[in-house]
């Protein structure tokens, strides 16, 4: 008779993707004593046919598909199996403990107490964000956080690699740089020399990797995300193609500006004022100082 009640049960179950309420359940099966569909509900999760989650102060069904398998184990109880379904919604991106807790209804205690177990039977895994060093996420055991949470190649340890950047960001420079000058070498006017100077992020992507200066895998994006600094540093620009793509060249920087223009007095908001005796003078200009400096 559970076993009837079971297959009924979740023919009801998959007509509600988002997952069915117990009141779903008695509307739908009214002649069935509630004895009875709590027997066919055991059977559902002892199977593994369905999943157990808590919304507010109800409790949700929800099939799973037959092609996943869980890691959780069949003698996990209801709170584990509602937590570990809401880490699991997490994926790859993680899930907050306090998005933990306002899902599952769950005191802090008892929350904690739950995580703890999960973690150490290596089910799920607590991740430190690089957008919050003290903030913690919580995924499956087996999932490769996402580049949101551990910064990408950028980071190491929660810190940021500013000297690994900056090398990148050299060398990307270095060989648009060389790109234009094989070009100006040819001579073959200013169109040519525009076409010939542009590079792909495939073409920088396979010379750093040639280069061998980086101890972890960089993909295209990353390269990407190198040559965005350089155009911002201007010495480069970033040209859109037909298909939507963009190519990267190296750009002449014009003459640095002479010394005279760079003194803090061409935009001293007081150099109507300033003299040679009373408060505003050069002697006593900090700006002064540390330009001279």
């Amino acid at each position: 008779m559970a076993a009837e009640v079971a297959n009924l049960l979740l023919s009801v179950i998959q007509g509600i993707p988002a997952g069915a309420t117990n009141d779903d359940l008695t509307k739908a099966l009214s002649d069935v004593p509630a004895a009875t569909r709590v027997e066919g509900l055991n059977v559902l999760l002892q199977q593994g046919g369905i999943e157990i989650l808590k919304k507010g102060e109800k409790l949700v069904y929800r099939a799973k598909d037959p092609e996943k398998k869980s890691a959780l184990p069949k003698d996990a109880d209801n709170e584990e199996k509602i937590v570990y379904g809401i880490v699991e919604e997490g994926v790859n991106k993680g899930i907050w403990i306090r998005d933990i807790r306002m899902k599952s209804n769950l005191n802090m205690t008892q929350l904690n107490k739950i995580l703890k177990n999960l973690e150490t039977k290596k089910l799920i895994k607590a991740v430190k964000s690089v957008n919050a060093s003290k903030k913690k996420v919580y995924m499956l055991y087996n999932l490769e956080p996402d580049r949101s949470i551990t910064g990408g190649a950028w980071y190491q340890d929660q810190d940021f690699e500013v000297e690994f950047v900056d090398v990148l960001n050299q060398q990307c420079l270095r060989f648009l740089q060389m790109k234009r000058e094989n070009a100006e070498k040819k001579r073959d006017g200013p169109l040519a020399l525009k076409q010939l100077s542009c590079c792909t992020v495939n073409d920088v992507h396979k010379f750093i990797s040639d280069l061998g200066i980086s101890k972890v895998t960089l993909d295209e994006d990353d390269l990407e995300t190198i040559l965005k600094t350089v155009v911002y540093d201007g010495n480069a620009e970033r040209i859109m193609q037909q298909d939507g793509s963009y190519v990267y060249r190296a750009v002449n920087l014009p003459l640095p500006p002479t010394g005279l223009v760079q003194m803090p007095c061409g935009i001293c908001p007081v150099i109507k004022n300033c003299s040679n005796c009373g408060d505003v003078t050069a002697i006593k200009c900090q700006y002064m100082k540390e330009w001279l400096e």
